[in-house]
């Protein structure tokens, strides 16, 4: 989790910083060794986006995906220019899918833990919360699960499915057409 406080994120304000946190990030992965004639299928630009690549031609290799949602800085094409330019992808969360962006529910997550009980009389009182909170988080994260309604349903859906048999651990498996 990488976050720092600021008093506003414009995108003078927010551009830099994701450029060196994302700096940081790539410098952290192994070098690219393999010739750039054979990545594999998921580390080729084509495969994401076809035959029309903009950008800088060659393009360099693949090195991250980075998937986020479509705020307006983040479409900037000279934002978008430096991330092809540093082998970064992004792909965007569809504009009625923030329901697939962790991101938002982390931030909901930290923001809750971060002001629970608390009363923040000042802007740097909360940057101090946050940021606190961030360090706490990276120092023994909260894995995720996927789940909610949708899961909830899909999992009552698949014990329908299935009988026990004798009360044992074996499972009979019906038919969806005749699943009760």
């Amino acid at each position: 989790m990488r976050a720092t406080g600021v008093r506003s994120a414009p995108n003078a304000v927010r551009h830099p910083w994701l450029q060196a946190e994302l700096e940081r990030v790539l410098a952290a992965l192994p070098p690219v060794t393999e010739p750039a004639d054979t990545p594999p299928l998921l580390a080729r630009w084509e495969t994401w986006l076809g035959p029309y690549r903009y950008g800088p031609q060659p393009m360099p290799p693949l090195r991250l995906i980075l998937i986020w949602d479509t705020l307006a800085g983040h479409l900037s094409a000279q934002f978008v220019l430096w991330l092809y330019q540093h082998g970064v992808l992004p792909l965007y969360t569809p504009l009625s899918g923030s329901w697939l962006n962790l991101a938002e529910s982390v931030q909901r997550i930290l923001a809750r833990r971060a002001l629970a009980g608390q009363h923040p009389h000042t802007p740097e009182e909360i940057i101090t919360g946050v940021e606190a909170t961030v360090a706490g988080w990276n120092a023994d994260p909260t894995p995720f699960t996927w789940g909610g309604k949708r899961a909830d349903r899909r999992q009552r859906a698949r014990v329908r499915r299935h009988q026990r048999l004798a009360g044992s651990g074996a499972q009979c498996v019906y038919p969806s057409s005749i699943a009760r």
